[in-house]
């Protein structure tokens, strides 16, 4: 009998464990699914990351290049040979060079006729400074110009002898840099007229002409580039 009841008071105690393990586990479940339905709700879901806006910047343009423009072809000065034959525009320029009339023209007029005939090359080799001192070296300046108009002076110029290029022996020692440039040193009868006399003497000046196919020179005519009338500077 004590081991019937035994039996019966064990098979009891099992169903009561059971039992109890049934409602802990029921339990569980319950709190479980709360919190499931807790995390789903709309408070607690989280924020959806907002998209990242890259600022663009604006563009920048290329500058465009500036190319330089190509300087227009010196303009034709008043009585200057529109011709290719050097040897013509040097020798107009020789005897322009020694060339004015204080009875009609002015110092700044006579030195503005001879700058118009000058042509700076790109380079700046030859400024027009250099210009200025060789026609000081003519003999004449603003202050004596001034003197001679009051006795109506006027000096004439013309060629009495010439040579060019290879027919001068410095040119045949150094050269032309360039095909086109051309020197040529011509021995000018110069005479001075004024009312209390004539003075004629003779002077040599060099003269320099820049022609095609020189890239530098007008494109179908020939251009005074400088010259020298200072003794120690002339090309012989």
């Amino acid at each position: 009998m004590y081991l019937i009841a035994e039996m019966i008071h064990h098979v009891v105690t099992r169903r009561r464990l059971l039992l109890v393990l049934a409602a802990m586990a029921a339990l569980v479940t319950v709190i479980a699914a709360v919190f499931a339905m807790r995390r789903a709700s709309p408070d607690q879901e989280a924020l959806p990351v907002p998209a990242t806006t890259i600022a663009t910047m604006p563009a920048t343009a290329t500058p465009a290049v500036v190319h330089p423009q190509q300087e227009s072809q010196p303009a034709l000065a008043a009585n200057e040979p529109d011709t290719i034959n050097y040897r013509t525009l040097a020798q107009a320029a020789a005897e322009l060079i020694y060339t004015w009339d204080t009875r009609s023209s002015t110092y700044s007029a006579v030195y503005e006729r001879l700058r118009s005939w000058w042509d700076v090359l790109p380079d700046g080799s030859n400024p027009l400074t250099v210009m200025a001192q060789e026609f000081q070296a003519t003999g004449v300046t603003a202050a004596s110009f001034a003197s001679l108009s009051g006795m109506h002076a006027y000096r004439t110029a013309s060629v009495s002898s010439s040579a060019c290029d290879m027919q001068l022996a410095q040119v045949k020692s150094y050269p032309a840099p360039w095909v086109g440039l051309h020197v040529c040193t011509f021995t000018l009868k110069v005479t001075e007229h004024q009312t209390g006399g004539d003075n004629s003497y003779s002077v040599p000046v060099s003269v320099m002409v820049n022609c095609p196919p020189a890239a530098t020179a007008p494109a179908n005519r020939c251009a005074m580039v400088g010259f020298y009338a200072s003794p120690n500077r002339i090309v012989y």
